[in-house]
């Protein structure tokens, strides 16, 4: 048995299909972790979700920020913005059913000795803090009055962390550690403005994973393509190496995190700027 966890697929199916072929996957004993940002700026986002479920429990599967985008237009009525490619799953037959699987997934997932997480975790976060928040958001997801989150889950605000955080402002924040975060403060502010490389830092910020981690296990994440996978930290394992902008599709074998990546197909890279 392998477990690989795949970077940001967001709809790039036939990638998908041909990253499998590469690593041999076997349904019947390997397991996929997904970083999370299934769809997207990518062209078969339907095919892709579809496949996901299939699997069932060979997959293991956490939110990303577009995942949970996908959610917020069609449970809490926001409108699709100009960038978004999603529109297959929108007009699909069983669009219902899919998004309510996806918001019965979780935020962060742990097993292997290894945490599966879309942008990361803050150091200002034990595993076991870190596990309860994204909780607290689950069951707000998954409760009778899903709805009102979605309706309410966007803002950057508040940016920093604090525990006396209440109602949706809490569950807002949460959700951005985990799922939007590139940048952040010694105390724990997050910037949302700088989105690229390492060296765009602001000033008074850096990358979460150049923090001193309180979690001692492997975090494996997606998110940040423009750092291709790389962080020169021994823990903090990037999947994201920017297939929906024309470079590659990764897998990454827990254990002994040797990756494996197929290139991008021409018919998936987006012209949108990023």
């Amino acid at each position: 048995m392998s477990i690989y966890a795949l970077g940001d697929i967001q709809g790039c199916y036939g990638e998908l299909l041909d990253l499998l072929e590469l690593i041999d996957f076997d349904k019947e004993s390997d397991e996929l972790w997904f970083t999370g940002d299934l769809v997207n700026r990518g062209p078969h986002n339907v095919e892709t979700l579809r496949f996901v479920r299939e699997l069932g429990d060979r997959a293991k599967t956490v939110l990303g920020n577009h995942d949970l985008h996908l959610l917020a237009i069609h449970f809490g009525g926001h409108s699709p913005g100009r960038g978004d490619t999603f529109a297959d799953v929108l007009d699909a037959h069983d669009c219902d059913d899919l998004c309510h699987w996806l918001r019965s997934l979780p935020l962060l997932y742990h097993a292997e000795n290894t945490v599966l997480v879309h942008a990361g975790i803050p150091h200002i976060w034990s595993l076991e803090e870190s596990q309860a928040l994204a909780h607290e958001v689950e069951t707000a997801m998954r409760g009778a009055d899903y709805g009102s989150f979605f309706r309410e889950m966007y803002g950057n605000r508040p940016a920093r962390w604090a525990e006396e955080l209440a109602g949706i402002d809490r569950l807002r924040i949460i959700t951005n550690y985990l799922t939007r975060m590139r940048f952040i403060a010694a105390d724990g502010a997050m910037d949302f403005t700088a989105k690229t490389t390492i060296q765009d830092a602001p000033s008074g910020f850096k990358e979460w994973f150049n923090h001193r981690s309180q979690v001692r296990q492997p975090i494996v994440f997606g998110h940040w393509a423009a750092i291709d996978g790389i962080t020169n930290v021994k823990n903090a394992i990037g999947t994201d190496t920017g297939c929906v902008w024309g470079r590659q599709l990764t897998a990454v074998r827990i254990g002994d995190h040797k990756r494996f990546s197929v290139p991008a197909r021409d018919s998936s890279a987006v012209t949108l700027s990023k």
